[in-house]
């Protein structure tokens, strides 16, 4: 490893004990943090700006009441500050933004210990706060699109039309734009004025208002079945909704887990797929593509380059700090907030 003893041994860092409500003032803490272990393939990553997403709330509210301290935190920009010894895609001095490990301390921090194979090089035309608001979703929509839905295979007579539920959040922004790229025709799903605003600002096409009945909605719109679905949202609450919707042979994408059975008949009857996508599978599991993710941060920040792609930060809320950590969860929790929350460190 390049220059170890320049590191410090500990890590400015916010830290939560347990599952504690976002109203409540020790929710997050700020601390000092051991620096993790370095292994071959790592970098050390002087944080500069961190983003905030719906998992940092669904892991904080899942921590059981005794957890030690953990430091949250899956989308970050920075600079490589100390390379493993085996590592060959960066250096010392390199602007990079990652989403990183789940099951490793996270950018709520100083300092970040993250595998280079799940970093990529920062778009060179953004500030950091900018380039945090990337890497998570960024990640997931193209995975979701391109590696689950597969909405690039040889055409198999379908019309080509992708809805987005949950347009106006994080990972339903970077898919209508990736979308667009592709393109596909996007209907994305919003029930204010701002978030329908939004999401045309995005590239869609159209704009189904889902709190007035999602089906409902579509049909008085005179839409043709999506040949491809993407669900941003609770998978339970837009099941059969999906389900009546998809075209037959079409592909739904879901990102959140269920909490109670569906009948899968009507998805059988159309021969209709349904696949999900986690981001983390490749890390937790060291598939042999974990590499992949390295080459889609390269390729989003070629594209952000280009102007085909653009960030979606919508609010810097200050520093690092418990009390803004603590905002910041409270604007997701209130499922009103729009594009992505950034806090520079």
């Amino acid at each position: 490893m390049n220059a170890p003893l320049t590191l410090p041994p500990v890590s400015r860092a916010v830290v939560m004990s347990g599952a504690r409500s976002v109203t409540d003032p020790d929710c997050f803490i700020d601390r000092d943090m051991p620096l993790p272990d370095v292994g071959s393939r790592d970098l050390v990553v002087r944080v500069r700006a961190l983003s905030v997403n719906p998992v940092d709330v669904k892991v904080r509210r899942r921590a059981p009441p005794s957890q030690p301290p953990q430091v949250l935190g899956w989308d970050a920009a920075g600079v490589v500050v100390a390379t493993g010894s085996d590592c060959a895609l960066f250096h010392e001095g390199d602007h990079v933004y990652y989403a990183g490990d789940i099951n490793r301390p996270g950018s709520n921090s100083e300092y970040q210990v993250v595998d280079e194979r799940l970093v990529g090089r920062m778009p060179a035309n953004l500030d950091f706060a900018r380039a945090a608001a990337l890497p998570l979703t960024a990640l997931t929509a193209w995975e979701v699109l391109f590696e689950r839905l597969d909405v690039r295979r040889p055409d198999t007579g379908g019309n080509g039309h992708l809805l987005v539920i949950a347009g106006a959040g994080g990972v339903g922004s970077m898919a209508i734009q990736m979308a667009r790229h592709a393109g596909l025709r996007v209907i994305a799903t919003a029930s204010r004025p701002q978030s329908e605003a939004w999401v045309r600002a995005q590239g869609a096409h159209a704009v189904v208002d889902h709190s007035r009945g999602l089906v409902q909605e579509w049909r008085r719109l005179g839409l043709p079945l999506p040949e491809y679905i993407l669900c941003c949202a609770e998978t339970d609450e837009y099941f059969d909704a999906m389900a009546e919707l998809v075209a037959p042979q079409g592909r739904i994408g879901v990102l959140a887990g269920t909490k109670r059975p569906h009948d899968i008949q009507p998805l059988m009857q159309k021969s209709a797929a349904l696949v999900w996508e986690n981001i983390f599978a490749k890390s937790d599991w060291q598939t042999p593509d974990m590499a992949s993710q390295h080459r889609i941060l390269d390729q989003v920040a070629h594209l952000v380059e280009r102007g085909e792609l653009r960030t979606t930060l919508t609010k810097v809320l200050g520093p690092l700090t418990a009390g803004n950590l603590r905002e910041a969860h409270a604007r997701i929790e209130s499922g009103r907030s729009i594009g992505k929350l950034v806090l520079t460190a």
